[in-house]
């Protein structure tokens, strides 16, 4: 049997959950539907105000720190303001 659960959530947010869910071939219903039943197994609510690392930034900063080992894409040290603005006007 299904029931409907009213919630009131920003417009915005509401618009980019379903994004994402369709992304995913998902309604927005189904990923709700799993994180209540996840709610009912763990009996626990995880909310954290610092930022979760994504994918797409991990490979980002995987290829920063693969540029930094080899020197790739790193501008030197300057020693003054005049020294940094003039590197810049060569590039």
């Amino acid at each position: 049997m299904k029931t409907v659960i009213n919630i009131k959530a920003d417009k915005a947010v509401k618009q980019q959950a379903q994004e994402v869910a369709r992304e995913l071939g998902l309604p927005l219903s189904t990923v709700i539907n799993a994180y209540l039943k996840e709610f009912i197994r763990g009996r626990q609510v995880y909310l954290s105000a610092a930022p979760r690392m994504t994918p797409a930034l991990e490979a980002i900063l995987g290829r920063v720190e693969a540029d930094i080992k080899t020197g790739r894409n790193i501008s030197p040290k300057f020693a003054s303001a005049k020294a940094m603005d003039d590197y810049l006007d060569e590039v």
